[in-house]
């Protein structure tokens, strides 16, 4: 989306800026916005099928082009010594291993001409060929049993909708751009932006090169994760292929498509979703996770497991009140290993196939959305039962570890010079009791050289409550790097797990459900209090921030309290109504979290949105959004920006241009500038009188 400069304000002319200058002083101690430059993290552990080694994505920032680029490591599991592997122009990453550990496949864009392209290294003498030449990225690549063959999932265009013809346009012309005609239900995603006509569709390639084929067809999507039969002769995927696939986005059925005659047979029937299929060592029964669909704002996802044939399907974690994902097989075809979240942190766990379920490793961390510390973390599992995993604290960003007969170890430190020269804010779990008796999960974090122990009683710190999207997602004890830089500027920062979080439980989810926002609002005040009674808070510097569900949040509780001096709403939903018609997932949320249109109930529409409340609002409000965000577009903060301009509430707007939701922090100099911009507005209204 192009951003008009009527529209932006740039608030760099009002707002301190980032510093990325050292200070004539020396490097500072604490973490700056310069630093964000300088921060790695791991992701996409890969363990090879003897568990002997590991390769894995190594995240880093360019400050050149501020953008983060993957580069390739393996990692000799007995002596923790790491390589490069694959680095250099580009970005590379998905690795993934040959059944016999002998190749390794992997994607890179180290070619810009050619694009993103599919990769085999032969890891005996390492030697390395590129065996396509696609118009599109590849993704989900997958081996064959007998490693001849690489299925993967790619898109491919088609000439889309036609309504009319332009005029034959005479040779050398310069004519618009033609007429852009509509017709999907979800025109536009958050992760692509507007959508070219076309369609995911699944292939194979020889795995020593050749032709690529085509196994699926037709105007549905083909694709998520991707598991061969036994065989070779078919690959299982999970997609809705119903005539109304467009308007039912959780439903989802396992299919197998045969690689010689493309027939297509449904092996999943159910009201719900089947995703992320994985066929069992010995090809007879297939592990997949879903559910029965009961239209709930929040459904756990369980696994299940069925003969081959699609008969028999029995789920094996009914009593494990937990979401679960990523269904990987034991090489003795005995037990399943998947990810679940307890309490705001990630842990794998061995399913057996009696339903038995012990955990296997735990304190995973991802390296998602480092801005904030969402719970996350991804994994792999070698043929001895050894799982490679990212972790991480409150202090690092995720490395790379193993676990094996219940003790971990930790196989990079890729932060430790950046660290050992900082000090950072220290994260405590603070208890957190709501008006109704529930336990919420909350942290407490303190500025750099705060000492819990030994606090000095006439010194108060001004608290930020940062607020977690989702709604149904949850924080943990995991790095942030905006929690961070707000303790590094003097403030503590208190974050926590309210009603409506993952991790606790379907129940603990569905407690808003229908409802929101609602009473997780009472919790939030309550881990607020909670931090207050510490005796090291002060009470007349209260600030607020979030984003997304969070932003939702923040812009709820100043129409409700008066409590906070300030508050930053960040990608927020302001109406209801307008956001279930533009987000990019319209077919969802007016089912799921309201269930009936906004036509058919205006009044409970109005009565959740946010904007109901702006006449109440006294609160100074800084509103950020990026601007190519589909998720919760811009429409909604602007809504709320000039509703707040016509009451005379103090108010701004920070777009951050071609940010999209789900990145509005993905290149380093934005993720710091955002921050900066939030302080610099709390400072504004933060009372700084003689005792403060």
């Amino acid at each position: 989306m192009q951003i008009r400069p009527f529209t932006v304000l740039l608030l760099a002319v009002t707002f301190a800026a980032p510093a990325f200058a050292t200070p004539a002083n020396g490097p500072s101690r604490v973490l700056t916005g310069a630093d964000l430059f300088n921060i790695e993290a791991a992701s996409d552990p890969q363990i090879s099928p003897d568990g002997r080694t590991v390769v894995y994505a190594r995240r880093t920032n360019d400050i050149m082009t501020d953008r983060t680029r993957s580069s390739i490591w393996i990692i000799d599991v007995a002596t923790g010594a790491q390589t490069p592997l694959v680095t250099g122009p580009g970005s590379h990453g998905q690795a993934r291993w040959s059944p016999d550990g002998s190749k390794l496949a992997y994607i890179s864009s180290a070619d810009e001409k050619a694009g993103a392209q599919l990769h085999v290294r032969w890891m005996k003498t390492g030697a390395t060929a590129r065996i396509t030449a696609l118009p599109a990225t590849p993704h989900g690549i997958t081996w064959s049993p007998d490693g001849s063959r690489i299925a993967y999932a790619m898109f491919v265009p088609d000439e889309g909708a036609k309504l009319g013809k332009a005029p034959e346009k005479p040779e050398g012309a310069k004519w618009a751009e033609p007429l852009q005609v509509i017709d999907k239900v979800v025109y536009r995603t958050d992760e692509g932006g507007y959508e070219k006509p076309g369609y995911e569709q699944i292939f194979w390639v020889p795995a020593d090169g050749g032709a690529p084929t085509q196994l699926t067809f037709g105007a549905r999507n083909a694709g998520g994760r991707l598991s061969w039969s036994r065989d070779g002769r078919s690959v299982i995927f999970s997609a809705n292929l119903s005539p109304d696939w467009q308007r039912d986005l959780v439903n989802s059925d396992v299919h197998e498509v045969a690689i010689d005659t493309f027939d297509v047979h449904t092996l999943t029937h159910r009201n719900g979703p089947d995703n992320a299929p994985a066929v069992s060592p010995d090809g007879q029964s297939i592990a997949y996770v879903g559910f029965d669909d009961k239209y709930l704002g929040y459904q756990n996802q369980q696994l299940s497991v069925m003969k081959r044939d699609g008969s028999g399907p029995r789920v094996l974690t009914a009593n494990l009140d937990r979401s679960v994902d990523a269904p990987t097989w034991a090489e003795d075809g005995r037990a399943i290993y998947v990810g679940y979240d307890e309490h705001g942190s990630v842990r794998v766990a061995r399913v057996g196939l009696d339903g038995s379920v012990r955990t296997v490793a735990e304190g995973l961390t991802g390296a998602g959305e480092l801005d904030r510390p969402y719970s996350g973390g991804q994994f792999s599992v070698a043929r001895n039962g050894t799982v490679a995993y990212t972790g991480g604290s409150t202090q690092r960003p995720p490395d790379v570890w193993i676990a094996r007969d219940g003790k971990a170890r930790q196989l990079t430190r890729l932060n430790e010079s950046l660290f050992a020269s900082k000090k950072l804010g220290n994260v405590e779990k603070l208890p957190v009791t709501a008006f109704d008796g529930l336990p919420i999960d909350a942290w407490l974090v303190t500025p750099p050289g705060f000492d819990p122990a030994n606090p000095d009683p006439a010194k108060k710190y001004p608290l930020i409550l940062e607020i977690h999207g989702g709604p149904f997602a949850s924080y943990g004890p995991s790095f942030s790097t905006d929690d961070q830089l707000y303790a590094a500027a003097g403030y503590a920062v208190v974050y926590a797990n309210p009603r409506g979080s993952t991790s606790y439980g379907a129940a603990f989810a569905n407690k808003i459900d229908k409802n929101y926002p609602s009473h997780d609002y009472d919790d939030l005040m309550s881990a607020v209090d909670a931090a207050i009674a510490k005796g090291f808070i002060d009470k007349d510097n209260v600030f607020v921030t979030g984003g997304s569900g969070g932003g939702v949040l923040t812009a709820w509780i100043v129409g409700k309290t008066d409590r906070f001096r300030a508050a930053a709403s960040q990608k927020p939903v302001i109406n209801w109504s307008s956001f279930v018609l533009t987000s990019d997932m319209t077919p969802y949320f007016s089912r799921y979290w309201f269930g009936k249109y906004p036509w058919e109930d205006m009044p409970t529409y109005w009565a959740h949105s946010p904007l109901s409340l702006v006449g109440n609002v006294k609160t100074p409000t800084l509103v950020v959004v990026g601007s190519d965000d589909y998720r919760t577009p811009d429409s909604e903060a602007e809504q709320y920006y000039e509703a707040l301009q016509l009451r005379s509430i103090p108010t701004a707007l920070v777009k951050v241009p071609g940010a999209n939701h789900g990145g509005l922090a993905d290149r380093p100099s934005q993720s710091a500038a955002k921050a900066s911009a939030i302080l610099a507005w709390f400072e504004r209204y933060r009372d700084k009188g003689a005792n403060k």
